[in-house]
């Protein structure tokens, strides 16, 4: 398959760094085809400029700075986020991919009528997110109810990619981990991703 791994933190040896590394040696090692998107170390721009969010609903999206990063994603198979969840969210960097990237025309086709947006990423087979988080388990499920998960399936995948399978991988109290704690979750990520 066509893997395209998006990292999003700002530390390269950081926990999300590790993961990221883990996780792509794994899919070339099952013989994937892997692209690293790491947006901070790709200097990626999260800001959606005028000029993008003026043409979001003109006859074409303005894509001129966004060439490579859509034909990455459009070209994906099989998407792995990789990245820390801050205040129960996505870092403002890959929030900002989002917005920029999974672009009308692209990502989804407004309806005639600007009713629900059609998908348009039907290649799109697979997304898995490995995300880590600071509080317990228990916050993230019974007091915020899964949020990245809830946004994830009913607004982002469900809208743009509707063959698109979702899994989300939580390492929870990632401030007091042990080796033997975080290679745990490398084999938990191993065997979900296949």
């Amino acid at each position: 398959m066509k893997c395209l791994v998006v990292m999003a933190h700002p530390v390269d040896n950081s926990l999300c760094g590790y993961l990221t590394a883990r996780v792509i040696e794994h899919l070339r090692d099952a013989g994937h085809e892997v692209v690293l998107k790491n947006l901070y170390a790709d200097a990626f721009e999260p800001r959606l400029s005028k000029a993008e969010r003026l043409s979001y609903y003109a006859r074409e999206f303005n894509a001129e700075k966004l060439v490579a990063d859509i034909e990455q994603l459009q070209a994906a198979e099989m998407l792995v986020l990789v990245f820390p969840t801050w205040w129960f969210g996505f870092p403002a960097m890959l929030k900002g991919w989002f917005d920029r990237v999974w672009a009308p025309g692209y990502a989804y086709k407004h309806a005639v009528d600007n009713g629900a947006i059609v998908p348009h990423l039907s290649g799109l087979k697979h997304l898995y997110v490995v995300t880590t988080l600071g509080s317990a388990w228990w916050v993230d499920w019974l007091v915020v109810w899964r949020p990245i998960s809830r946004i994830l399936r009913f607004a982002i995948v469900g809208t743009c990619a509707k063959n698109c399978k979702l899994k989300v991988m939580s390492l929870y109290g990632c401030e007091n981990l042990d080796e033997r704690r975080v290679e745990r979750f490398v084999d938990r990520v191993k065997k979900t991703i296949g």
